[in-house]
């Protein structure tokens, strides 16, 4: 599953190529992609708008559009986002076409990855205020707050990592492998552990 610097990886490898772009169409194959939104109601709230800023909260990919308008693409367990493919794809879901006869596919042989929108800044804000906590890269994310967070917490201390309602962007690899750095058990109770604790598990997943 695509975590954090996955998508943040594929956003850098984009932006250079979606910046300045305008979105000539979108075909969108299958509707539970966009749901409860029906595709139609997607397609006419984007089509024609340039592509200001390509951006990434946890692991959402957001196409800011003319007019705050947000396109939120979230690619889940298998989505896969290809520019300009030499041939059809299998699995193909969404296909949105740009100026310059340019083409991006999203891919997903699982069909667990999502687009949605959302019309004003602070709509948007809303929209993630209801599902993400702080990014691991803010400088609000210190040892104190993953104390703070951690406190009174008596599930699995890589469970707590897990909630993205907690911290933004961390899945299974990246929550197995700063628990490992760290040298916390992944079954230890999240508010259970020492300060120093803390500290080094905040580091770890940082690195």
């Amino acid at each position: 599953m695509p975590e954090l610097p996955e998508v943040e990886t594929v956003r850098r490898q984009l932006a250079p190529q979606l910046v300045g772009s305008t979105i000539m169409a979108l075909a969108i194959r299958d509707a539970r992609w966009c749901a409860p939104l029906a595709p139609e109601e997607l397609a006419d709230v984007v089509v024609g708008r340039r592509v200001r800023e390509l951006a990434r909260r946890g692991k959402y990919l957001d196409w800011v559009l003319e007019g705050e308008i947000h396109l939120l693409m979230h690619l889940r367990m298998t989505g896969t986002l290809l520019l300009d493919p030499q041939a059809e794809v299998a699995h193909t879901r969404v296909e949105v076409t740009l100026d310059g006869a340019r083409r991006l596919l999203f891919v997903d042989p699982r069909r667990f990855g999502t687009g949605q929108l959302a019309v004003g800044d602070e709509a948007l804000a809303a929209f993630f205020a209801e599902r993400l906590g702080v990014e691991p890269f803010d400088e609000a994310f210190t040892p104190a707050l993953l104390r703070a967070l951690a406190r009174g917490r008596r599930g699995p201390v890589k469970s707590f990592l897990l909630d993205q309602h907690v911290i933004a962007g961390i899945g299974n690899i990246y929550a197995d492998e700063a628990l490992f750095r760290a040298g916390v058990h992944p079954l230890r109770a999240a508010g259970s552990l020492h300060p120093a604790q803390y500290g080094g598990l905040h580091a770890a997943i940082r690195e």
